[in-house]
């Protein structure tokens, strides 16, 4: 009985682990993903996630662009149908874009089939409003499962992934994602921000805006560079 007991102690403790690592965002365990680069680096990536949003994808590029930072945006396919003109004005202030899904789901519940859907719709939708091909994407709530990244890769973009989270999906101030920020930054850190929300095109992202503003004065007064995640990947 106390083997019994203790094995399925150990098969559901497995499966715990296992699970877990569906979500977390710089495990390797489900295929090879970028998260930063190690320290003592001195250099962070800001990536926004969800977009394109109107207006606080537009209120965001003003502020990136008074600091003279690029950053990289994983973009909804749906939205980028929805606002071209944004997704353009992204790519021609000279920013990442990365592809994000079409319609946002966790692609834990994604058949391989309907994964390959979502990549190659949101893939297009950028392609017709900027005229790049991503080659990045981001999961959904960083949800994945063995093979997930495997399709990324089958259509020529890397996975990347993140090591800071500011939980601005849910802050009621920028002060709030400031301090989840510096709490977490160490150097080479990909940050995830969101400049949209998953649900539809709206949400409030203004918390968000101001504290970009402050991190980056905060961080480039610190001896910090702020840049793109492919120009982090070298």
């Amino acid at each position: 009985m106390i083997g019994t007991l203790a094995g399925i102690g150990a098969v559901a403790a497995g499966a715990s682990f296992v699970g877990l690592h569906t979500m977390v965002p710089w495990s390797q365990l489900y295929g090879a993903n970028f998260n930063g680069e190690a320290p003592p680096s001195r250099r962070l990536a800001l990536t926004y996630d969800d977009g394109p949003n109107d207006p606080h994808t537009l209120h965001l590029l003003d502020v990136l662009a008074r600091h003279n930072v690029k950053a990289t945006f994983f973009m909804v396919g749906q939205f980028v149908r929805q606002r071209p003109q944004i997704a353009r004005a992204v790519a021609e202030a000279g920013h990442a874009i990365g592809n994000h899904t079409y319609t946002h789901p966790n692609l834990i519940f994604v058949s391989r089939s309907n994964l390959r859907r979502q990549l190659e719709d949101t893939t297009k939708a950028i392609e017709d409003a900027t005229g790049q091909t991503p080659k990045l994407f981001r999961p959904p709530f960083g949800g994945r499962r063995p093979g997930t990244f495997a399709i990324a890769r089958e259509h020529g973009m890397t996975p990347v992934m993140w090591r800071v989270t500011c939980f601005d999906w849910s802050a009621k101030s920028n002060e709030t994602i400031e301090r989840h920020a510096n709490r977490q930054i160490k150097g080479g850190d990909v940050i995830l921000l969101h400049d949209g929300g998953h649900l539809a095109i709206g949400a409030d992202r203004s918390h968000t805006v101001k504290a970009t503003d402050n991190l980056i004065a905060k961080y480039k007064q610190s001896g910090y560079e702020f840049v793109s995640v492919p120009a982090m990947m070298g």
